[in-house]
């Protein structure tokens, strides 16, 4: 399965580039993780269409990638908004307010966690630890980590940063 047959040339686009990675992989057997991210990588998430793709070209069934991908929360099979925010919600961010932190988040952007804005623009998760616990609250926007966040007026000024 690819996308030759559908119209959408930026998804011919995504499917080649996903081939050509998995076509230079040196071995095959072993590798679906590591296809999975750059899969995700390339799509944003893991809709159906690209678990069978990735099955087809890595010669393994459809519910053995299904498999994984449910199974680790990195992966996701929902679209997320281009600025994907997760809030920490590990011991240490909690006990210093991060609950706080996450309703300041979904009352700001109007949506619950596990949901993305209508213009697509931010989605919401909570994580359970982000390994920088010194930093308490903290909080994620894509790669990019904020720490100490424990005022709705923080919350403001974060979201502000991505408005365009």
């Amino acid at each position: 399965m690819s996308c030759e047959k559908c119209n959408n040339p930026l998804a011919t686009e995504m499917y080649a580039e996903l081939g050509a990675f998995i076509d230079a992989l040196p071995e095959k057997r072993g590798a679906l993780i590591s296809v999975l991210h750059r899969a995700q990588a390339i799509f944003g998430y893991l809709p159906k269409e690209v678990q069978e793709y990735v099955g087809q070209k890595l010669n393994i069934p459809t519910a053995q990638v299904y498999g994984v991908v449910s199974f680790y929360s990195f992966f996701t099979m929902e679209p997320k908004g281009k600025y994907p925010i997760s809030v920490c919600l590990g011991t240490a961010c909690y006990v210093r307010g991060a609950d706080r932190v996450l309703d300041a988040f979904k009352n700001e952007l109007g949506i619950e966690v596990g949901q993305t804005t209508s213009d697509g623009k931010f989605s919401l998760d909570a994580l359970r630890c982000v390994g920088a616990c010194g930093l308490a609250p903290v909080v994620m926007i894509g790669d990019k980590v904020y720490g100490r966040i424990n005022t709705a007026e923080q919350v403001k000024e974060i979201i502000a940063e991505y408005q365009e």
